[in-house]
C-alpha cells in the first residue's frame, strides 16, 4: 500500500480543491452513500501516517490547509522542507505535518472521509487511469474508480483502490508519525528496544506511522541492521541510527515525490547490494499477521545473536 510520502503527495493533489463544491459524484464504492457528497464543500485535507482525511461541509470555510508542491523548493534541506527537527512556522497555514494543532471544532459542521489506500491505490486530478497491460485472459480493462468528485468548470478528483469511511475527526497521534514535526524519537527508541525483530516493529503503525515495506527495507540496509535482529540485542546507538535513517530517508522520498522524480532504491527488489553481495529475499511478518517480502544482505547486515545462544526464528 502507499506509504507516508506517497499519501502526502496525494494530499497535495487534493488540497487545491479546498473551498470548492461537489457538483456530481460517481464511483463504485459501496462503503458510503454517494449522494451524501452532493453539493458539499471540501473544507480541509489532512494526512496522518498512511491515511488521507478530507473534510466535507455545507458551507465554504476560509481556512487554507495542506502542504503543497510549491513549498518544496530547492533552497532548504529535505528535513527543513517538511519541518522535521525544525520549529514549526506558526505564521503559515495548517499543514498535515502538524496534526496535533487541528481540532474538529475548527470545522464544527463538517464530516471527514478517511481514505486508506490499497497496493495500487492512487489519486488522479482531471484524468482517469488506463490499463497498461492485459489481464490473464488478455483483456485490457481500465481500473474502475472507487470515487469520483466533480467540480465546477469540469475539474474532477478520482480515487482508486481505497477503503472509504466516514469519521467524526481525523485520528491524530503525531508523536508516532514519521513525517510529523512532533515525531518522538525517544518513544520510537523504546519501541525498537523490545525483544522482537526490528523489521516487525518498524511496520507497526502504532509506533512508526507512515513507514511501509519499502522504507523498512531501505533503512535497515542503510543502518546495516539485519531484519530479524531482536531490538533488545542491539545497542542504543544502532537503534538511534536506524531511527535517524527512517526520518531522513522518508523526508528525502517525500521531497522526490513532490518534485515528480523517480526514487532509486538501494536494496528493495535488488539482486545484489551496492557492494556486490547476493541479496536474500524472504517473507517475514508477525505470527498470525501480515507477511511481507523483505530484502537484506547477509554480509552487510549481520544478524545480532545473544551470547551463547541460537536466536529463534519467528
Amino acid at each position: 500500500m502507499p506509504e507516508g510520502p506517497t499519501v502526502r503527495r496525494f494530499c497535495s493533489l487534493v488540497s487545491p480543491f479546498v473551498g470548492q463544491q461537489v457538483v456530481k459524484v460517481g464511483g463504485r464504492t459501496k462503503q458510503i452513500v454517494l449522494p451524501d457528497l452532493m453539493e458539499k464543500w471540501i473544507q480541509d485535507c489532512q494526512v496522518h501516517g498512511k491515511n488521507l482525511y478530507v473534510a466535507f461541509g455545507c458551507g465554504v470555510t476560509p481556512k487554507a490547509t495542506s502542504v503543497n508542491a510549491q513549498e518544496f523548493d530547492g533552497e532548504k534541506s529535505h528535513e527543513e522542507k517538511i519541518g522535521i527537527d525544525c520549529p514549526p512556522n506558526t505564521e503559515t497555514t495548517t499543514s498535515p505535518n502538524n496534526l496535533s494543532s487541528l481540532e474538529n471544532e475548527e470545522h464544527p459542521r463538517c464530516k471527514w472521509l478517511r481514505f486508506h489506500f490499497g497496493l495500487y491505490g492512487s489519486v488522479k486530478v482531471n484524468e482517469l487511469t488506463h490499463a497498461k497491460r492485459g489481464d490473464k485472459r488478455g483483456d485490457w480493462k481500465d481500473p474502475v474508480p472507487r470515487l469520483i468528485l466533480h467540480f465546477a468548470a469540469g475539474s474532477f478528483l478520482v480515487f482508486y483502490n481505497c477503503r472509504i469511511l466516514w469519521c467524526s475527526s481525523p485520528y491524530v497521534e503525531p508523536t508516532c508519525d514519521i513525517l510529523s514535526v512532533e515525531f518522538d524519537k525517544e518513544k520510537a527508541l523504546r519501541a525498537l528496544s523490545a525483544p522482537r525483530p526490528v523489521c516487525i516493529t518498524l511496520m507497526d503503525q502504532q509506533h512508526f506511522s507512515g513507514v511501509g515495506n519499502i522504507i523498512k527495507n531501505e533503512i535497515l540496509f542503510l543502518a546495516q541492521v539485519h531484519p530479524l535482529s531482536l531490538g533488545s540485542l542491539l545497542p542504543p546507538e544502532t537503534l538511534r541510527a536506524l531511527i535517524d535513517h527512517a526520518v531522513s530517508f522518508t523526508a528525502k522520498w517525500l521531497r522526490i515525490k513532490m518534485q515528480g522524480e523517480p526514487m532509486h532504491y538501494i536494496i528493495y527488489m535488488k539482486e545484489y547490494c551496492p557492494k556486490g553481495h547476493k541479496v536474500v529475499k524472504e517473507t517475514i511478518g508477525p505470527p498470525h499477521g501480515l507477511q511481507r517480502l523483505t530484502w537484506s544482505c547477509p554480509t552487510c547486515q549481520e544478524r545480532a545473536q545473544p551470547e551463547g545462544h541460537t536466536q529463534e526464528q519467528i
